[in-house]
């Protein structure tokens, strides 16, 4: 089992919770959705033909060893943008202008003040140089998720621990920088400490539902709590 921390920020909406759970638990049943929202298979079915029609979820059927296959509903590209983007064109504007006056030096420059600004931005949140790992996990995926990236924290079978970024709010600028991804990589390992491995295990802008990132420290500082 995993214990995830998550946001309680949780659409309101039938729809909009159903477009929830596929974003931040990638494909599902309807009656996996069912379970997880505390409603019927049938008001999911419901909701799941109305953003099928919407173009916003569609769905393949995975062959199982016996039955039936499973029919899993899974999101569209087209619902991505039903998610924070960030001002995503000013900020692919910009890059644009930068690339074009100052070449690919000029945006490397670029990536590397933003994850210097950043970190520093960090540092002054994050808790004391005494603090455990979980309050610093606990601390940085706050953060994240304040800034719209839907993060959450795991726990693994194997006692690691899993950042989980289920939406990227910079995802244009993304793609046409890639560098901020290696920044943000680089951010995480610089505030969470030197006593800490970071390492991207999925990835959005290749092809990945999400972005993690397997977190291991002290044995002693992998308690995770649930609810954090």
């Amino acid at each position: 089992m995993y214990a995830a921390a998550m946001s309680s920020d949780v659409p309101s909406s039938g729809r909009e919770r159903v477009l929830h759970v596929l974003k931040t638990k990638g494909p599902q049943t309807s009656a996996q959705i069912a379970r997880r929202l505390g409603v019927t298979t049938m008001a999911v079915r419901q909701h799941l033909a109305v953003l099928e029609g919407q173009k916003l979820a569609d769905f393949t059927d995975e062959r199982r060893k016996v039955g039936r296959p499973a029919r899993l509903w899974r999101l569209t590209p087209k619902a991505y943008d039903r998610f924070p983007d960030c001002h995503a064109e000013l900020a692919v504007g910009m890059l644009q202008a930068i690339q074009r006056a100052f070449g690919e030096e000029g945006l490397e420059r670029l990536t590397e003040e933003r994850t210097r600004q950043q970190a520093e931005a960090y540092r002054a949140l994050m808790p004391g140089p005494n603090a455990s790992l979980e309050e610093r996990l606990a601390t940085l995926a706050r953060i994240r998720r304040e800034e719209g990236y839907m993060a959450e924290l795991r726990r693994n079978h194997d006692g690691t621990i899993e950042l989980v970024q289920n939406h990227c709010s910079i995802a244009q600028a993304a793609r046409l920088c890639p560098k901020l991804c290696g920044g943000e990589l680089s951010l995480f390992r610089t505030v969470l400490g030197d006593d800490v491995s970071v390492e991207r295990t999925e990835h959005i802008l290749s092809g990945g539902r999400c972005c993690s990132y397997c977190i291991t420290g002290q044995p002693n500082e992998l308690a995770l709590d649930a609810t954090s």
